[in-house]
């Protein structure tokens, strides 16, 4: 199936429904919720996919897994997704919060098969031992740390969602202190107590993870560094590589059609 609303299938009695969508350039996928859990794969572009705990970055040829019943948005930079809407009871094991995964060769010719197949296919055959294969495949994903995690705390949250539209490598900790009326040591209590991570570690990788859409376009390894206000290329390709694992320039190779 392509470009279907899950909506207008979900009835069918499959564990699995899988449908392809292409999405236009910085196109918003309003908050919404499904039943089925979803395995959400970009064939191309970059994913940004957030929830009232977290951002997940997600890179070309890599998915992301979103609970049944988690209220999410998706912004999509080029996207064309394959999705996979799989009933909770068919995947016990599936993560209780989203998370980002790499996709293997294999299963991502799977994917491309899977949204050819006829919705209400047979239950025994080729068609259902390829969904069979899918739900196999799925179970074995390794994740990636492309996750931001989000305060629940008002005013930190709007502060966090101010800084991610432009953020800024050397943001001091003082500006944030100064907007929310508290002690530099109560910002940073606050980011551990509600994001698992000090202030710096978050800013950090909050800049890492905005470069991966600029990066997916072409854009030059020195002016990404620059827009996020790093004093040089490699201090930027070495906190890139420590936490991706991977050159910029690599990355952005990789990622570039």
């Amino acid at each position: 199936m392509r470009n279907v609303p899950v909506s207008e299938v979900d009835h069918i009695d499959r564990p699995v429904l899988a449908i392809g969508t292409d999405y236009p350039p910085g196109f918003l996928l309003a908050r919404h919720r499904h039943r089925r859990a979803q395995f959400l794969y970009g064939a191309t572009g970059v994913m940004r996919v957030v929830t009232d705990d977290g951002a997940w970055t997600v890179p070309p040829q890599r998915a992301v897994l979103v609970p049944a019943g988690t209220d999410h948005e998706v912004t999509m930079e080029g996207v064309s997704t394959r999705s996979l809407y799989v009933e909770p009871s068919a995947v016990p094991w599936f993560p209780a919060r989203c998370q980002v995964v790499e996709v293997s060769a294999l299963l991502r010719e799977l994917l491309l098969a899977a949204v050819d197949i006829e919705p209400r296919h047979e239950r025994h055959g080729r068609d259902a031992a390829l969904v069979e294969l899918l739900l196999h495949e799925l179970r074995g994903l390794a994740p990636l740390p492309l996750d931001l995690p989000l305060p629940r705390h008002e005013g930190l949250r709007a502060l966090c969602e101010e800084f991610l539209e432009a953020p800024r490598v050397h943001d001091p900790l003082a500006r944030w202190a100064g907007r929310l009326h508290v002690s530099e040591r109560t910002v940073n209590r606050l980011f551990r107590a509600e994001t698992g991570m000090g202030f710096a570690r978050w800013r950090q990788r909050a800049c890492v993870l905005r470069s991966l859409p600029e990066l997916a376009r072409g854009e030059a390894v020195a002016r990404v560094a620059s827009d996020l206000g790093y004093d040089s290329p490699a201090a930027f390709s070495a906190v890139f590589a420590r936490l991706l694992g991977t050159s910029p320039r690599d990355y952005r190779s990789a990622a570039t059609p």
